[in-house]
């Protein structure tokens, strides 16, 4: 293995696709609890809620892939492991929130404003480091 690979970023992006599969497995056993049929996504509340919160994790999901990789990549990779790993705190947070009560989930809704903000932040200084160090060779 190369020393210089990415290996934390690699991890958390590993452990955040293990946890998007047992959200979806959480939507396929409340599924087969209530009969509901593919493609159908209504049904009684329990299920569209955690259907919702399934869905919105999704929706989520390749902005914090991406930001993920170009904060580690460009800023600092231990840093950007360690948003990643509060950011999947704070979607399972989100999510068993969301299963109880649609304001339950708020906190875990701020808390993922608050990694996402963090992170993009993150992001756009590696980024904007490395292009004018790059192009224009001002070394910060």
């Amino acid at each position: 293995m190369e020393t210089d690979a990415p290996i934390l970023l690699a991890t958390v992006s590993f452990l955040s696709a293990l946890q998007m599969a047992r959200l979806a497995r959480r939507v396929g056993l409340c599924r087969l609890a209530h009969n509901i049929q593919p493609p159908s996504v209504t049904g009684p509340p329990e299920f569209q809620r955690i259907f919702r919160a399934h869905q919105n994790c999704v929706e989520c999901y390749p902005l914090f892939l991406v930001t993920l990789w170009t904060g580690g990549m460009f800023f600092n990779e231990a840093t950007a492991a360690v948003g990643g790993l509060v950011y999947m705190a704070a979607r399972q947070i989100y999510f068993e929130g969301y299963i109880k009560s649609g304001e339950e989930r708020l906190l875990g809704f701020y808390l993922t404003l608050g990694v996402f903000a963090t992170m993009t932040l993150l992001t756009m200084i590696g980024l904007l480091r490395g292009i004018l160090l790059k192009y224009f060779h001002i070394h910060l």
